[in-house]
């Protein structure tokens, strides 16, 4: 059974961290349904870490390419390369943010936002930043022209998906698309972005709660991570091959499905 549960975390995490619905929501709610203990937000974060390894593994021919265009040092071509400048530019925000929780109101979000009530008002406000950011005018912003405050701009939106509901993917994409974003490279940037914030919060959960995690076993947790990965690499391939073409209609639908469905089960 531990080994199944794991496994159920796994493919939660990995099916809704890149689709816009919220991974920590469905974690919490669909384990609240079957019954089965709600993970938290250190065991949460900590199995995020196999959507981290989907998004380099899916991504590896573009970071191979950063490798082969550089010369000899490497290491100095990386540090002007628009992109990782970007990406490093645009995790500043919820660096700040999640910090600042974490060191000065470290049961926040047990305490106030992990609620079923708070997620499903999320989930439906969400639906209607992401209609609105749908309906906006399709912009000429992409990953080659984009200039550093179109990334910060976009950090500041993600640095709103530590609280739970909101989805990292889903509020950086939205962000992206009404700041005139084309939706590939919109999509292609939130993944690329998600990197360094789901790397960072796994590391800093793991490091706070190394004894919980050591009470869990290895076995289970590796299980976990291996289920997220694979989810992950299969939720990145559909939403970039459907998102380009068909936008968030289908996402916005379901949030607000999935937010009234909680609030008429409370």
């Amino acid at each position: 059974m531990e080994y199944l549960k794991f496994i159920l975390y796994g493919l939660i995490q990995g099916l809704t961290e890149f689709i816009p619905v919220s991974s920590t929501a469905h974690i919490k709610v669909v384990s609240h349904f079957l019954g089965v203990d709600d993970p938290g937000t250190s065991l949460s974060a900590f199995i995020q870490l196999g959507s981290v390894f989907a998004i380099a593994w899916y991504f590896r021919n573009d970071i191979h390419n950063f490798r082969s265009k550089s010369s000899k040092k490497f290491h100095d071509y990386l540090l002007n390369e628009r992109l990782i400048w970007s990406i490093l530019i645009g995790t500043i925000p919820i660096v700040l943010l999640g910090g600042g929780i974490k060191l000065f109101a470290p049961n926040f979000f047990d305490n106030v936002l992990r609620s079923n009530l708070s997620i499903a008002l999320i989930s439906l406000i969400m639906a209607f930043f992401m209609y609105v950011a749908d309906s906006s005018k399709r912009g000429s912003i992409n990953i080659k022209n984009h200039n550093y405050l179109d990334s910060f701009l976009i950090g500041f939106f993600q640095a709103f998906a530590i609280f739970p509901g909101v989805s990292r993917s889903g509020i950086t994409i939205s962000s992206a698309l009404i700041s005139g974003w084309k939706r590939e490279d919109a999509a292609k940037f939130s993944f690329l972005l998600g990197m360094p914030a789901i790397s960072l919060a796994a590391i800093v959960e793991f490091i706070s709660a190394f004894n919980d995690f050591f009470l869990l076993g290895f076995l289970p947790l590796f299980v976990g991570l291996i289920t997220t990965f694979l989810s992950s690499l299969l939720a990145i391939d559909f939403l970039l091959k459907y998102f380009s073409s068909n936008g968030l209609k289908i996402f916005i639908i379901y949030r607000v499905i999935f937010g009234v469905g909680i609030l008429l089960n409370l």
